[in-house]
């Protein structure tokens, strides 16, 4: 860069709209200045601040690879919503959030996680500027900004920065930086209309937006406008879906047949189970199962040497793949030019983002934190119809219906002041964010309601539609409560030119920041009264502080170095460097090279520190959690022990952890060899090093099994004595442990960015996109040994247990002709081995779900998943434009995913556009 092209660069910054701490973004081109001609002809340079970099340049290829959606480029896609664009670029992995997870802790939410490195290494940004977290946290631990709190009506462009950014941002930036931008400003009135519905049923569509705003900056000083948005989706059953996703009988592929009310598999259809059990409490069984009534017309009778039951399929009646959710946002922003030099905007924003989770009714068996697997209705119980005998009962509650309503409030205010004091030009900015959700859990079996209904006779369990809402109410109490996150920001940032180097004037950034955090979730299950339910308890609140600068040197003309650097002090913590350097070698016109190196790290979170703690369950099947021979010899290999149940594992804050400490390094080439040809290749390497992760359960029960005894540093819960076995050892049903720092983790892959663009003499244009993301290598270093995630279902205990595709890839192609415009778009993830290391410490299949004990999906494979969406327009005129598109166009079904733990069948994290099917939308956008 030239000095002459700097000093305009600089000139045109001090008109243009700063995003934030260490951003700025590009000025309309009324909103830019020049530096005084020597000719009409002088070409105007306009500058931007890219995000990772606190300094304006007009050359936007930095040292480190930054990949830019425009407005362009999201209608293209057809997506309504930011969770969709950001989670659709091709580094999103292992670790995200979809929308339709919608049985994990952050239910309602929707996350992404750069390089597979989870959702709490990806910092999210508005404007440059930090944003609350979701209020619940991911898998009882990690915060993370939801991505559904962000008006994408208001949305300009969105930067996903795809390298380590602590020097500039501090913690959480290890994997990457998503930057969402929104309009500066905005002159007219503009609105959109949508509907759209599934070819197969469910799933409904409406959105509109509205976005309003008069003045111009130049001549009447200010600008102003807002921004409305409301999107609505209706429930898609999975009734309305084909075999075998709307099943719980795998049978018609190999599989077992898991419907509800085999009593041998401990649970109940809505029409229960009871099994006669002698005049003594906990006999063995002293006849035939038979049901408590008729079965209904969606249930089977299903008859075997045990005796009768209603068989239910619960997948087909009660399974959603898509929940009902309604999303409102507004957003209104006030800017006012006060000189040349100096600019102001406040803004202030409301997003509420409601879901209902309808889920399956609960049932009277579960294993934990009581266990109710051989629970009896006593002799004289209203629904005992084996007189003076106990009778063992096998129900689900099917008048209880099982809802979780999260409803999240989202408050965003920003001031922001900009300008020049002789040299400098400055920035200083104050955010105020807090959320605040409502949660309601309904359907939920109380342990203490369960036992006062049954020894009380007052729940009815032959006859459900006799119970009053008291009765119900009183099984299962409704759980209500707020939780909420904060966070407030100070930042001042200030960049200048400062000397000429051969290559131009060097130049130099610097800021401070100071924030407050905080998040509060109230406890998930109080006391443990629930059965079967988790428990979560977040508390926490800080004070942090950092500085950092940025010093960029034009060595040569072809030359470019960037060092950069950020302190930061935590309160019970610490304090932490972060510096990063870059280079930059264009030895032509046509071709660049850059690299960079940067250390990052990421500071415990609330949900690891003090106070907090969090449980959820796995099975005692897992390796490293059975127990040995002699311990199954002493019960006689009965059912209390052979048969997989739950274990509740348990993680509380630890005060003494360290951050989590990262090296990245990134080497790539730009090349533009033609005007209408773009590409980049950049390759990463991360490593991530005292990893914060739970306790290994594995030490404690093996500890138990061997000796009796709960190894010190353990917690440990048994279950009540085995019926048949009264005297032998009883089995742990919870171990729990404070989080600790683990070794370290390893990924590295490489990022494929390809544009073109054609213009042809007939008026046709024609643009191709291609982004691609392959991973050579995601590896952990678990307790010393080294397990490998990448092409497979691991990390399994990582959010819903997406796993680790190996590549991902999407091809934009568009036509443009006179007012039409088509874009084909095809997705592309790969394929999985069902294999978790994480879980079963060795790389073989662990998908062993058929009925003959093999793997139930094809080679113990998931297949690779490819879609494709199809996006048009037709411009009336300059106010009328109609807007149709088709998802998934062939209809393509998902493929088989048994090991999958977050939905029936299939995955909802890469292949969630196929158990929705083909989807058509048809809108239109007005200008006045």
């Amino acid at each position: 860069m030239t000095r002459n092209k700097l000093a305009l660069a600089l000139a045109g910054l001090l008109l243009a709209p700063i995003a934030g701490t260490a951003f700025a973004q590009s000025a309309p081109a009324q909103d830019q200045t020049q530096a005084a001609p020597a000719s009409s002809n002088t070409k105007q340079l306009q500058t931007i601040t890219v995000t990772g970099s606190a300094l304006p340049r007009v050359d936007t290829e930095t040292p480190s690879p930054v990949t830019v959606i425009t407005a362009a480029d999201i209608a293209r896609t057809g997506f309504t919503n930011v969770s969709d664009v950001v989670r659709a670029v091709s580094a999103d992995n292992s670790g995200s959030i979809p929308n339709s997870f919608y049985a994990g802790f952050a239910a309602g939410s929707s996350g992404v996680a750069l390089r597979g490195l989870t959702v709490n290494s990806t910092l999210v940004l508005i404007d440059g500027k930090r944003a609350a977290s979701y209020p619940l946290v991911d898998d009882g631990i990690r915060s993370f900004v939801d991505l559904n709190t962000i008006p994408l009506a208001a949305v300009e462009r969105i930067e996903v920065l795809k390298d380590g950014a602590s020097s500039i941002y501090g913690s959480d930036a290890i994997a990457g930086v998503v930057n969402i931008i929104l309009k500066p400003s905005f002159q007219g009135v503009e609105g959109t209309a949508e509907i759209g519905n599934s070819q197969h049923g469910g799933g409904f569509h409406k959105h509109a937006t509205l976005v309003a705003g008069m003045g111009d900056l130049n001549s009447d000083h200010y600008n102003t406008y807002l921004s409305a948005e409301w999107e609505q989706d209706q429930a898609i059953p999975l009734s309305d879906r084909s075999y075998p996703f709307n099943s719980s009988n795998y049978t018609g592929i190999g599989g077992n047949d898991l419907r509800w009310g085999n009593p041998a598999n401990n649970q109940g259809s809505t029409v229960g189970s009871v099994t006669p059990a002698g005049t003594a409490p906990g006999g063995a069984a002293t006849g035939p199962t038979q049901p408590l009534g008729a079965c209904s017309s969606n249930m089977q009778l299903v008859t075997n040497a045990a005796g009768s039951y209603c068989a239910q399929d619960q997948q087909h009646q009660y399974g959603f793949a898509q929940q009902y959710s309604n999303r409102i946002g507004l957003y209104g922003r006030f800017t006012y030019k006060f000189s040349d030099t100096t600019k102001a905007y406040a803004s202030l924003s409301y997003d509420e983002n409601k879901t209902i989770i309808n889920g399956t009714p609960s049932q009277i068996q579960s294993g934990v934190p009581n266990n109710t697997n051989t629970i009896q209705l006593p002799p004289g119980n209203p629904s005992n119809p084996f007189g003076n005998q106990y009778a063992y009962i096998n129900y689900a509650f099917g008048d209880i219906p099982s809802q979780s309503i999260t409803d999240d409030h989202n408050l965003r205010a920003v001031l922001d002041l900009q300008g020049a004091w002789g040299e400098w030009n400055y920035e200083a900015s104050v955010v105020g964010n807090h959320q605040s959700l409502d949660y309601t859990n309904l359907g939920l079996i109380s342990y203490q309601g369960l036992i006062n209904a049954i020894n009380n006779g007052t729940y009815n369990f032959a006859n459900p539609s006799a119970n009053s809402q008291a009765v119900r109410n009183s099984v299962a109490p409704p759980y209500n409560v707020t939780d909420h996150a904060d966070m407030d920001v100070f930042d001042f940032t200030v960049n200048r030119e400062l000397f000429d180097l051969p290559g131009g004037a060097s130049g130099f950034a610097g800021g401070v920041q100071f924030r407050h955090e905080g998040q509060l979730q109230q406890p998930l299950n109080p006391g443990g009264i629930y059965q079967g339910l988790g428990a979560t308890f977040i508390t926490g609140s800080r004070n942090v502080s950092g500085i950092y600068g940025e010093f960029d040197a034009p060595i040569l003309e072809s030359l470019e170095a960037d060092v950069s650097g950020r302190f930061d002090h935590y309160p019970s913590v610490g304090n932490n460097f972060s510096p990063k350097v870059g280079l930059k070698w264009k030895p032509t016109d046509w071709l660049a090279v850059r690299g960079t190196y940067s250390k990052g790290f990421r500071a415990p979170q609330f949900g690891e520190s003090s106070g907090s703690y969090s449980a959820g369950f796995t099975n005692n099947s897992v390796a490293g959690l059975g127990a040995p021979a002699s311990f199954l010899a002493a019960h006689g290999g009965d059912a209390y022990v052979s048969n997989p149940y739950a274990i509740e594992l348990g993680s509380t804050g630890n005060p003494n952890l360290k951050p989590e400490k990262s090296q990245s390094f990134t080497f790539g080439v730009v090349v533009q060899p033609t005007s209408w040809l773009n590409a980049s290749l950049d390759y990463y390497n991360i490593r991530k090093s005292n990893v914060i992760v739970p306790a290994n359960p594995g030490p404690a029960l093996a500890n138990y099994f061997a000796n009796g005894t709960v190894l010190p540093g353990y917690t440990m819960v048994f279950d009540t004595a085995d019926p048949t076995h009264p005297g032998a050892p009883l089995r742990p049903i919870f171990v729990g442990a404070d989080y600790v720092n683990g070794d370290w983790l390893k990924t590295t892959g490489l990022d494929l960015d390809l544009q073109a663009h054609f213009a042809f003499s007939n008026g046709i244009k024609y643009i191709s996109e291609l982004q691609g993301t392959q991973i050579f290598q995601w590896k952990e270093d678990v307790g010393g040994q080294v397990q490998s995630y990448v092409g497979t279902q691991g990390p399994y205990g990582l959010s819903s247990g997406a796993g680790t595709p190996r590549t991902r890839g999407n091809w934009a192609n568009t036509v443009e002709y006179g007012p039409f415009s088509v874009t084909a778009t095809v997705y592309f993830t790969s394929h999985l081995y069902e294999a978790a290391e994480d879980q079963t410490n060795n790389p073989f299949c662990a998908d062993a779900l058929a009925a003959d004990g093999g793997p139930l999906a094809n080679n113990c494979t998931m297949g690779s998943f490819t879609y494709g969406n199809l996006v048009g327009s037709y411009k009336l005129n300059d106010k009328i434009t109609f807007t149709a598109s088709v998802d998934n166009v062939t209809d393509k079904k998902p493929p088989i995913d048994p090991l999958n733990y977050a939905a029936n069948l299939y995955n909802p994290t890469y292949s969630f556009p196929g158990i929705v099917g083909r989807f058509w939308n048809v809108g239109v956008k007005v200008k006045l």
